[in-house]
């Protein structure tokens, strides 16, 4: 490679770091996905050959009309879901994308391993592809299980006596077959078994998601996300492309830093979620036993009349706002009680939701000013001093037992302390449990208020009675 063409690669990298930089805050998520589109654009225009010269000054042919037909398609379907997508679908969305990604990389390496099995591979090269084919199909049918949790189709975990088991077969079956495969990468068997290869992996991608609960999707999405790139960068070794290799690198990274992240968020090591089926009845005794108190329904009227004359409130949003639909009616009672003088936050979760930032998305989504977000960490120190703490859909998130019951199964997830705030007014449809299935103990706290009730109609309901007060 000319040292030219290297420094282009140099500075498409530099973009790609940028642009994940600039995802890290709401403020500039927008313009980091434009940053690093720029960079993809840029190391797509100067692809070159390995034994040099543009890819795109070589002379049109058939491949050419294939990549640009590819584009084009690829350009529709993404503007369409963009645009044509709720905010509330967002996470299913992003796991579908994820895995058709997955399902490309797993192609490219797989077409690459059979062009080679004519001649022979160099291990690296083969083992390179083999990688690829095999997270590429993982993250492939991984996703499509995740995209259905998401739908609701299947959200608790589905287990069977020696799953774990039966897994670590299939693993090891496809791990003993790669290596056979990196050095043995020549004539038909190793096409057939590269086939056999591809099919497990799609099954152990299905029998790796299935046994884990809808709440639990976050983590897969980004860790099945981190396959993806990991996937690419493989490719990118397989096919000596630079680019490809930095951004699958990159997005593997990230992916994998941001699961970690969100498992010491829920103080759970990856294994548990991965293996734990947390969430199923059997995972969710030994908590919630012993709970005190009543519980105190408020009507929205009263529940109006604290609201107007707080001095401070913040909002806990969580999957049930998302359900309800709801992030809109949230920004009106918002700004209702700005005009009103009312210092209004919103505590965000790490892991509420069913996407990594999935509340910072509809809330910005219902254009609700970024400087009134504000991650856990930096809530709870002043939680005592707010006067009512709105919590909208969120459970599990806001449980005091984290943090007194050492029998919970939740115990140790760091949470956001809405009982320590002076009223705690908690929307729910019903009391039902949450994905961890114990009590909540904030319900039955003597300063908490049940406001029970579809999220969307009932904040409709405060913003009338707050208007009127």
């Amino acid at each position: 490679m000319s040292s030219p063409l290297a420094l282009v690669f140099i500075g498409a990298s530099v973009l790609f770091i940028l642009g994940i930089k600039f995802l890290s805050s709401p403020k500039t998520a927008r313009l980091g996905n434009l940053v690093a589109a720029a960079g993809m654009l840029v190391a797509l225009l100067a692809l070159h050959k390995p034994e040099g010269g543009s890819v795109w000054l070589s002379g049109w042919n058939t491949n050419f009309t294939l990549i640009i037909v590819g584009i084009v398609v690829g350009l529709g379907i993404g503007a369409l879901g963009a645009y044509s997508v709720k905010m509330t679908a967002m996470p299913q969305m992003v796991a579908l994308f994820n895995g058709l990604g997955g399902g490309a990389a797993a192609l490219v390496g797989g077409l690459e391993f059979m062009h080679g099995t004519h001649g022979g591979l160099p291990a690296f090269i083969a083992g390179a592809m083999l990688f690829a084919t095999l997270i590429g199909s993982l993250s492939f049918s991984g996703s499509a299980i995740a995209y259905l949790k998401l739908e609701g189709k299947f959200e608790r975990p589905l287990t069977f006596p020696g799953q774990n088991f039966v897994n670590g077969l299939i693993l090891l079956a496809i791990l003993t077959l790669c290596g056979w495969l990196t050095f043995n990468s020549t004539g038909s068997a190793a096409i057939a078994i590269l086939a056999v290869v591809a099919v497990l992996a799609l099954i152990f991608g299905v029998a790796m998601v299935m046994p884990i609960g809808g709440a639990d999707m976050p983590v897969v999405i980004s860790l099945l996300n981190s396959f993806t790139g990991l996937a690419v960068a493989a490719d990118g070794f397989a096919i000596n492309n630079l680019a490809m290799i930095v951004a699958g690198t990159l997005v593997g990274s990230s992916g994998t830093l941001l699961t970690l992240l969100m498992c010491k968020a829920m103080n759970r090591p990856v294994t548990n979620v991965l293996f734990g089926a947390f969430g199923s009845g059997s995972a969710a005794k030994g908590g919630g036993e012993g709970v005190t108190g009543t519980i105190k329904p408020i009507q929205a009227d009263e529940a109006a009349v604290l609201l107007a004359y707080a001095q401070r409130v913040v909002v806990v949003p969580g999957y049930g706002m998302a359900v309800a639909q709801a992030q809109h009616q949230v920004r009106e009672l918002s700004d209702e009680l700005g005009q009103r003088g009312v210092e209004v936050q919103f505590a965000i979760h790490p892991v509420a939701g069913r996407m990594p930032g999935h509340m910072n998305v509809l809330l910005a989504e219902a254009n609700v000013p970024y400087d009134q977000l504000c991650e856990m960490e930096a809530i709870n120190p002043s939680m005592d001093r707010v006067d009512v703490c709105l919590v909208i859909g969120a459970n599990d998130v806001v449980n005091p037992a984290a943090r007194e019951d050492k029998s919970s199964p939740i115990y140790g997830m760091p949470i956001i302390d809405a009982d320590h705030s002076k009223t705690v007014i908690v929307m729910k449809r019903s009391m039902a449990a949450g994905f961890a299935g114990i009590e909540n103990h904030l319900f039955y706290r003597d300063n908490t208020r049940m406001l029970f009730g579809d999220a969307k109609a009932s904040l409709n309901e405060l913003v009338t009675a707050v208007k009127a007060n």
